[in-house]
């Protein structure tokens, strides 16, 4: 499945930079991707990594395998790995996460349990992701925006 987002759109055509689909099946599988590395990828490589499955165990241990190989390739270096969050909050639709109300309160926004109940998994990844401190939030506002939470 292939789900860009709006406020990707400026670089998305090119993939210039790591979409959150990429992103978050990176989080699943515990690789951290630099951005340098995925620039030495060609794009077909960046695109097959956009499409390749991650949700089960079998594909999300295939995903792990796949970069890694593709890191070694592309940079000499192993991939560095992460732990991987047993429940991650992006699943749990049942309970907004603190950091995402502050966030969503400091541009005039109430999110509330149902409002997150209703976004899918990759869009509750990307309100967590992009309301982290040390992240550029300029897209907070937008993704509250384009996942109709205002």
């Amino acid at each position: 499945m292939t789900d860009f987002f709006k406020f990707e759109a400026d670089f998305v055509d090119s993939l210039r930079c790591v979409p959150m689909q990429v992103r978050c099946n990176l989080d699943t599988c515990g690789i951290k991707l630099k951005l340098s590395d995925w620039n030495q990828m060609t794009t077909a490589e960046r695109q097959a990594l956009v499409e390749f499955p991650c949700t089960t165990e079998t594909e999300i241990q295939s995903y792990r395998e796949h970069i890694q190989q593709l890191i070694l390739q592309r940079t000499g270096i192993l991939a560095t790995k992460l732990p991987i969050e047993p429940h991650p909050a992006w699943l749990d639709s049942s309970t907004v996460p603190p950091s995402i109300k502050e966030k969503a309160q400091e541009i005039g926004v109430t999110l509330t349990q149902q409002n997150w109940a209703a976004l899918t998994p990759l869009q509750r990844f990307a309100l967590i992701k992009l309301s982290r401190s040390g992240h550029e939030s300029k897209n907070f506002p937008i993704a509250i925006a384009e996942f109709n939470l205002l």
